[in-house]
Formats: C-alpha cells, sequence, structure tokens
C-alpha cells in the first residue's frame, strides 16, 4: 500500500490572498529602489502638476487632488492616521534604511522638522521594504529622526496614491501635503533642506 498523499489544494480563499499580496509587492517593487533626480513630466488623471528645474512638481492650490487615506502601525507600534494632521502642512519621506540616499537627506528632514514645527507643519515618513522595524529605528536614532514613521514593508499604503498623480515614483520621494488635505507638491529623489523649504514655505504663507 503507498504511503504517498496526493497534493492539498488550496481553497480558492488562499489563492485569492496570495494572489493580491504578489500584487501589493509587485506594485511596490515598481518603484526605483535609491533614484536620483527623477523624471520631470506634467500630470494626467486631472494632477495638472508642472516640475520647476529644481526637479519640484507643484499643483495649483484650485487643482489638487485629495491626498489618500494613509493610515497604519508607526514603527514603535502606534496608530497613526495622516487625517489627523488636517489642518497642517503635512512633509510626507518616503524611505528605507537600506537606501543610501535616504540617508544623506536624513540630516536635513531633521533640520528642517524642528524649524517647522512651530509653523503649523508636521513631518510623517512611510518606511518601506524594511520586513522588520529594528534596522528603521536604529537608523531614525542614527540621524536625529524625532517624527513618526509608518512601516509599509510590501507598499501598500504607496499603491494608495492615485495614478497621475503626485505619487511617489522613487525611494527615497518626498510629498507635501496642504493643510486642506490635497497634494500640493513632490521631489524625486534625496533633497536637502533648502529644497525641503522650497517645498514647504509656500504652502506656510497660504491662507
Amino acid at each position: 500500500m503507498s504511503l504517498s498523499r496526493a497534493p492539498r489544494r488550496r481553497s480558492n480563499r488562499t489563492r485569492r490572498a496570495m494572489s493580491a499580496g504578489a500584487v501589493v509587492i509587485a506594485g511596490a517593487l515598481a518603484l526605483s529602489a535609491c533614484g536620483g533626480d527623477g523624471a520631470q513630466s506634467s500630470g494626467s488623471s486631472g494632477a495638472k502638476f508642472v516640475t520647476g528645474k529644481s526637479g519640484i512638481s507643484t499643483v495649483a492650490k484650485g487643482e489638487r487632488q485629495d491626498a489618500p487615506k494613509l493610515d497604519g502601525k508607526t514603527l514603535e507600534g502606534k496608530k497613526l492616521d495622516v487625517d489627523d494632521f488636517k489642518g497642517k502642512v503635512v512633509v510626507m519621506n518616503v524611505w528605507g534604511s537600506w537606501c543610501t540616499p535616504c540617508r544623506a537627506e536624513a540630516p536635513h528632514f531633521a533640520k528642517v522638522a524642528k524649524e517647522t514645527e512651530g509653523k503649523g507643519v508636521a513631518f510623517v515618513g512611510i518606511n518601506t521594504r524594511d520586513d522588520s522595524t529594528g534596522p528603521a529605528l536604529k537608523f531614525e536614532e542614527e540621524w536625529g529622526v524625532d517624527y513618526p514613521s509608518l512601516h509599509d514593508p510590501i507598499g501598500k499604503l504607496l499603491l494608495r496614491f492615485p495614478k497621475g498623480s503626485l505619487n511617489p515614483q522613487l525611494i527615497p520621494s518626498t510629498i507635501v501635503i496642504d493643510r486642506e488635505g490635497k497634494l500640493a507638491a513632490r521631489s524625486l529623489g534625496a533633497v536637502n533642506a533648502e529644497k525641503l523649504h522650497q517645498m514647504i514655505d509656500p504652502l506656510i504663507a497660504e491662507k
């Protein structure tokens, strides 16, 4: 009598879950890791953004799209919802502890976050492709990053940005949301303090 068994068939639910996970990972990996200056292009799907010589893309106040729902757990395991910052200018930085340009820009983010804290600006990171939080937490400690970061290891949050909008296309990417919760500015690749102020200061001045 043979002791061999026929392979078990996966349930439809299991197959659907595996397929969904594969789609998320594939979409997240479509982002170029540790990119440079990024492509300059005008928006589609009604985004209507303009990219200047500095590489900063902006959208006029009356033509901005709503930012996607961005919520989850931080690297420290706390719940965070970016909607809670509505009324403030929100600076979103997509980064990974493994990314060399992210390390280069981190001191600039720490510096500008402190400079603008009293001006109605909130900084929030989206940490991606770090399977565990340990390396990311060490990264934050090393570079003096005090603001929270959502942990997004396979890029689920990144896929919530509408295509053709000011969506992240490289790691690192920086996206600025205005006080009304709309996508206002983006820079692809590493930025310095001067470039951050170029993105943030006009939105601080908006009424």
